[in-house]
């Protein structure tokens, strides 16, 4: 399979009967056995196979994990999973796992719609959350402060250099004023 990431290390997708990870961090090959045993709960649940998706470890920023639906494809961000590790194996891999098997259940539906909110509990009997709950401290970017009359709003170096440019402005979501750098 054509390498879209430049990883050495990334998987195939394939049925079930030949999925098959290896990975050299322990932690990585850990959750390559758990999306494995994902999808065995999975097809157990729904009485159906699925092909198993290709995973690697190169996502970024503050996102624990991505499931790229044409893809077949989960990404997972390497440094909140070594903070995290129990988190992941209990809530982000089923997560992500469920974006996939609605999307070959049911096409094309809301990223957290009733489809995939169904499986997270019908298969994994999971509160079907959206976001995660990770300290992302140690991935959050730089920031810059501005001001409304609430006080003080951080905000990333991509919305800050949208400011710059002249390319947008943004509103406090409490007060609705405009933000000026601070």
């Amino acid at each position: 399979m054509f390498n879209l990431f430049g990883s050495k290390k990334t998987t195939q997708v394939c049925s079930a009967e030949q999925a098959k990870y290896e990975f050299e961090d322990e932690r990585h090959q850990q959750v390559a056995q758990q999306v494995l045993d994902c999808y065995r709960q999975a097809e157990a649940s729904l009485d159906r196979t699925f092909s198993r998706p290709e995973i690697n470890f190169k996502l970024k920023g503050k996102s624990a994990g991505t499931a790229h639906l044409q893809l077949n494809l989960l990404r997972f961000n390497a440094t909140l999973l070594a903070e995290n590790h129990q988190a992941y194996i209990d809530q982000v891999i089923p997560h992500e796992i469920c974006h996939l098997l609605a999307y070959q259940l049911y096409g094309k539906v809301k990223p957290h719609g009733r489809e995939w909110q169904a499986l997270m509990i019908k298969i994994y009997q999971l509160e079907p959350a959206t976001t995660h709950t990770l300290n992302t401290q140690s991935v959050a970017g730089k920031t810059f402060d501005y001001l409304c009359s609430c006080g003080s709003v951080p905000l990333s170096i991509r919305r800050h250099n949208k400011i710059v440019r002249g390319e947008t402005k943004y509103r406090c979501r409490r007060c609705k004023q405009e933000l000026k750098r601070a």
